[in-house]
């Protein structure tokens, strides 16, 4: 059944898809911008295919009386593809974003966002804990100032206690 005309169709059809769709439909050609940002578009592709036919017999011909007779054939095929932009990847100045298409994407803006969150919450940390240290020392070096300074402070000393 290798030469059964629904094979032609299908295979006519599955070529067209086949140069319709590659890997750079999905993932684009690159463009470079003038201050070397490197833009690289990403699509989402759906297609879909159906083929279909059969034999037939004439009104004159009833489904015993044909033996070896080959039947007349009816079929089709047909096919559709869809290509949406998905999000661009901006590789550049030592950073690579991507960029979704679809701005109302909430928890892909949230994970973008982490790592500043993180770098920022770090630095303020590194901050706080320089501007406690710098005050503790403040403290310690004024109160042992003043104990340096005050005659009128009392040390009680043990005359049984030597050292």
């Amino acid at each position: 059944m290798s030469d059964h005309p629904i094979e032609g169709l299908m295979t006519t059809a599955m070529q067209s898809i086949k140069e319709m769709v590659d890997v750079n439909t999905i993932v684009g050609d690159a463009v470079q911008a003038p201050d070397g940002t490197v833009i690289i578009p990403i699509s989402k592709v759906s297609f879909g295919f159906a083929a279909g036919g059969g034999d037939y017999a004439t009104n004159n011909d009833s489904s015993e009386e044909h033996g070896d007779k080959k039947l007349p054939f009816a079929g089709g095929s047909g096919a559709g593809v869809s290509i949406n932009p998905v999000a661009f990847m901006v590789c550049g100045q030592n950073h690579i974003k991507l960029l979704p298409v679809n701005v109302n994407s909430s928890v892909e803006k949230i994970l973008d966002m982490v790592p500043d969150l993180v770098e920022r919450a770090n630095e303020l940390l590194k901050s706080k804990m320089t501007n406690k240290k710098d005050e503790c020392g403040k403290k310690n070096q004024n109160s042992y100032q003043n104990s340096n300074q005050n005659p009128n402070q009392s040390t009680s000393q043990n005359p049984n206690i030597t050292g």
